[in-house]
Order: structure tokens, then sequence, then C-alpha cells
């Protein structure tokens, strides 16, 4: 993975799960401004499989369990669509909530996933 690519899509989520949050709490329905939100993080975790296909023939393999690595990524890119899908199915305040959950969760998972490239076998 790269560095600063984990950072951009890790700083992307935060921002898209706070604006949820702050959006749901404040009781406004899932709209495009917060669909819009997972979109762009949905579009990053895209962007990070074709990363994950690439770098290896370009010299940067993992270094951790390539299993691992590649279940948090499924299991990340699958999250923004089932969110976007529940909160469109159930349109109120707490499905906007939902989608601020996801959305963070999907930071954690890609700083693991950052963690689990990088780390140095001894």
């Amino acid at each position: 993975m790269i560095l600063w690519f984990t950072i951009a899509q890790v700083g992307v989520a935060v921002a898209a799960g706070l604006l949820c949050l702050i959006l749901g709490f404040a009781g406004r329905r899932p709209s495009d401004l917060s669909v819009g939100a997972l979109g762009l993080v949905e579009v990053l975790l895209l962007t990070q499989i074709v990363v994950a296909i690439v770098a290896p023939l370009a010299g940067n393999p993992p270094t951790g369990s390539l299993l691992e690595f590649w279940v948090y990524l499924v299991s990340a890119a699958l999250l923004p669509p089932a969110a976007v899908v529940w909160a469109l199915l159930e349109r109120s305040r707490w499905s906007t909530v939902i989608m601020g959950v996801a959305a963070l969760a999907v930071a954690v998972m890609v700083w693991r996933m950052h963690a689990i490239w990088t780390v140095q076998v001894a």
C-alpha cells in the first residue's frame, strides 16, 4: 500500500463519517450529500483494490498476511454500498447515523490494511 493514499483514504472516510453522524444526530434523513460522501469513500476503496493488484507487480509486495489483507479490503468495500442501501430503504435519521458508523469503520479497516501490508517479518 502507498502511505499517502492510505492517509487520504482514512481522512476522507473520517470526514464522511463525521459528516453523516452530525447530519444524522441533527435529524437529517439521507440526502445527496451524505450518500455522496459514502460514494467517495467507495470510489477510493475501488481504487485501493486496483492499487493492491498492481503494487506487487511494481515491486511493493505485502510483508504481512495476504489473505487477511484481502478479507479486510473486500469487507471494507462492501460496507458503504450496504449502508447506502439500508439508508435508502429506511429513510430515517438513524440510517444517516448508520452511514456515518460504516464510514468510520472503513477508516479503521483501511488503517489496519496498511499495517498488515507493511508489517515487518523478523
